[in-house]
């Protein structure tokens, strides 16, 4: 009898043994390229954010706020109207229209993915997207609203909104402030960053990019466009002289020469700097720069290499990088479009 025990004892424990070489001889370990292992030291996958916890009922107020015209002084305009979730966060025109029926001053920059950049604006003066979101407000040719105090009384004569800000700021004796309001509309933004095919790449799928668009990668990192556009945003980090090897101008055709940071600060080390824009969604968010003077991007990326990289690109790598960058292309959820 104990001899049978020894027996079966030793069937099983061969056995399992067994069946655990299986299992490691069906899933074997892949390696990365050297392209993905070269591409996740320049980039970060949307995967790496750490999430924020958001109250559900903070991000619904903020959506309100972000599509409600009344928002600007003459009710014509909302933050959607120059920075339409349903054409990726821009209007796709070289100046926006704003309350007043003037033209802005600089391009609309989609507002999708800006969660992620480390300032906003084309010359960085906001820290974040909750300070970004009332700059236009009180801009005299965007929302038009004169100063703080007038719009914080439009919106509490509004009945929809005494009960909203009450339960999303139920500490605050008054509810209905400017910076609660920017707040709110900066958590619905926050939620703006689609995961892209390049994300999954990035992740481990390295099937996800085809040939053509891994090529377009390949010439994005060795032209040296990563020293500008890399991250997790893929750009959006750091202030960049516009025309490093010539006058932008001359290529871009631009009808009206823009300062940049010079027109804030006056500092003469200013002058053309702007910030680095994100490129994901670039395919959709034409025109570019910061006065929407080009409206292909392939003739961008041309511009780019020649006065940011003193590079003639050929046609090839232009094609092949295009591709690579509408490998960035993702659409937010259509539960944010209204």
């Amino acid at each position: 009898m104990k001899k049978l025990v020894f027996i079966i004892l030793g069937l099983v424990f061969f056995g399992c043994k067994k069946e655990t070489k299986e299992d490691f001889s069906i899933k074997p370990i892949i390696e990365k390229s050297e392209l993905a292992k070269k591409a996740n030291n320049f980039f970060k996958s949307i995967s790496t954010i750490e999430p924020v916890t958001i109250a559900q009922n903070k991000i619904d107020l903020g959506k309100k706020l972000y599509f409600d015209k009344a928002l600007s002084k003459n009710g014509t305009v909302s933050c959607n109207s120059c920075h339409n979730l349903v054409t990726y966060g821009v209007d796709n025109k070289s100046f926006s229209l704003g309350d007043t029926k003037q033209l802005g001053g600089r391009n609309s920059p989609s507002v999708i993915y800006a969660s992620l950049h480390a300032m906003q604006f084309w010359d960085g003066r906001a820290k974040d997207v909750e300070e970004q979101a009332g700059g236009p407000l009180l801009n005299p040719v965007e929302h038009g609203i004169p100063n703080e105090a007038f719009l914080e009384k439009k919106v509490r004569d509004l009945p929809e909104y005494q009960a909203a800000f009450k339960i999303v700021f139920p500490n605050d004796k008054e509810p209905i402030t400017f910076a609660n309001l920017t707040n709110a509309i900066g958590a619905f933004e926050r939620q703006l960053n689609p995961k892209s095919k390049f994300d999954d790449y990035l992740d481990g799928n390295e099937k996800a990019l085809n040939d053509q668009e891994k090529k377009g990668l390949t010439a994005f990192i060795d032209n040296g466009c990563i020293t500008c556009h890399s991250g997790v945003a893929v750009g959006g980090q750091l202030m960049q002289k516009f025309g490093v090897y010539g006058d932008y101008a001359k290529l871009t055709h631009s009808k009206k020469i823009d300062m940049g940071l010079y027109d804030r600060t006056k500092k003469e080390g200013d002058q053309f700097m702007f910030k680095t824009p994100s490129l994901r969604n670039s395919e959709k968010t034409y025109p570019y720069f910061h006065d929407g003077s080009v409206a292909s991007l392939k003739e961008a990326i041309k511009v780019m290499g020649k006065i940011q990289l003193n590079k003639d690109l050929s046609v090839a790598d232009i094609n092949d990088i295009e591709k690579f960058l509408k490998a960035l292309t993702a659409d937010v959820d259509a539960k944010y479009k209204e």
